[in-house]
């Protein structure tokens, strides 16, 4: 519970992040054109337009962390709430450790592992359905991870395949940076 309570703390502290990520992309202009008072040094931003998405690459490395985090300890909480609820993954066992998520949901239904890629500002995933996967960030719409070959969001496939595995309604879309 303290565990718990903790997280949620610390997420309403770091969530005002998100709210003022956007309005530091759009203050900003490419590196070649920018000075130090309207642009934060030595990052290239693109301005927030409709036709152009941002995506893991332009954002800030701080940034990339919190937003990570935020997603990685909701989904943590997620999924314990679901191995609770749930009477078919008794010997389930959830660990979140160092941008580590590890969801053993048993010998039937295999292992899911989600980390952080901090090199790539990116968020990797292994499915014991799907195979592994490689999110980037994109930050429209308060920031979700997609994966850019077929464009299915983390959470909307996390939520397809673990809804086949669990008798209970299950939603991702309350997780931190879902789109659902």
């Amino acid at each position: 519970m303290i565990r718990n309570i903790f997280r949620t703390s610390r997420w309403l502290v770091l969530r005002q992040v998100n709210n003022f990520t956007p309005v530091i992309l759009n203050r900003c202009v490419p590196l070649n054109t920018c000075n130090t008072t309207s642009c934060l040094p030595n990052r290239i931003f693109l301005r927030n337009t409709s036709n152009i998405s941002q995506t893991s690459g332009l954002v800030d490395p701080i940034v990339y962390e919190e937003i990570c985090n935020e997603t990685l300890e909701s989904l943590c909480d997620y999924f314990e709430e679901i191995v609770e609820r749930s009477p078919n993954l008794k010997g389930a066992d959830v660990t979140y450790s160092d941008g580590v998520l590890t969801v053993a949901l048993g010998a039937e239904y295999g292992t899911y592992v989600i980390n952080r890629q901090s090199p790539n500002k990116q968020i990797w995933l292994s499915s014991p359905v799907s195979g592994p996967k490689r999110y980037d960030l994109v930050l429209k719409d308060r920031g979700y991870w997609i994966y850019k070959h077929d464009g299915v969001t983390l959470h909307k496939l996390l939520q397809e395949e673990i809804s086949k595995i669990v008798v209970t309604k299950i939603d991702f879309g309350s997780c931190s940076h879902s789109c659902l």
